[in-house]
């Protein structure tokens, strides 16, 4: 479902499970992520990161795709293509977006869920997902400003830890 992926930014390209490079800035993101306010949890401890990489790069509907200024990746977003039954199409479910503190403000974010709904209509999805917490009015406003919006029955997002 994930091949064939056409990106049309410079600035953004798909991570590379088999670039050293690519595998480490992940990581540091994913704890950088954690790390923030709007994370949660402890960093990634060395088996936590394989498993992640492993489980990333082994799942038939992930995809991520980092954010490069002048070749230094500064953010990630990590998707995933499911199904939906009530509009018998695929959906794309945006479940991490992340940019460095010091990148913030300068249209990161923006650049990337940008080229997620691109890769969404080109797979012919029938939607774009996500989850934002309450109390994150500035990731709020820039998904209302991409056309984003609270669904017709709010959902409340429910989770059993295992």
């Amino acid at each position: 479902m994930l091949d064939n992926i056409v990106i049309g930014s410079e600035e953004i390209e798909i991570c590379d499970f088999t670039n050293p490079q690519h595998c480490e800035r992940l990581c540091e993101m994913v704890n950088n992520f954690i790390s923030d306010p709007m994370g949660y949890g402890e960093p990634l401890t060395d088996r936590k990161k394989l498993r992640l990489l492993d489980g990333l790069e082994s799942h038939p509907s992930s995809l991520v795709l980092f954010a490069s200024d002048n070749d230094k990746i500064v953010g990630f977003v990590t998707v995933f293509i499911l199904f939906s039954t009530f509009i018998a199409a695929p959906v794309m479910n945006i479940h991490d977006v992340f940019v460095e503190k010091d990148h913030r403000h300068a249209g990161w974010a923006e650049k990337m869920l940008n080229e997620v709904i691109k890769i969404a209509e080109q797979k012919r999805c029938g939607k774009v997902t996500l989850e934002v917490r309450k109390d994150n009015t500035g990731a709020q406003n820039l998904y209302k400003k991409l056309g984003f919006l609270e669904s017709d029955s709010p959902m409340y997002f429910w989770v059993k830890e295992l």
